[in-house]
């Protein structure tokens, strides 16, 4: 564990599920936002990585029951 997160009283700290409290869709469209900035910049190896990240938070949309309300 990060020492400094132990000194910070326990209300302040980010929930443990995403990162300040963004949800796994703003995560998906973030990360296919950046492997698409990454093809025009011509870098494959980090567009290749952002894809595999927007994958990752796909499945999680999936496992979350998104795709049933039509949200994908």
């Amino acid at each position: 564990m990060n020492p400094n997160m132990r000194r910070l009283p326990r209300q302040r700290q980010a929930p443990r599920g995403m990162p300040n409290g963004v949800n796994a869709r703003q995560q998906y469209e973030r990360y296919l936002g950046r492997a698409r900035e990454a093809q025009v910049a011509g870098d494959a190896v980090e567009m290749e990585n952002c894809y595999q990240h927007a994958e990752h938070y796909f499945r999680v949309l999936r496992g979350e029951g998104y795709e049933r309300r039509g949200d994908l």
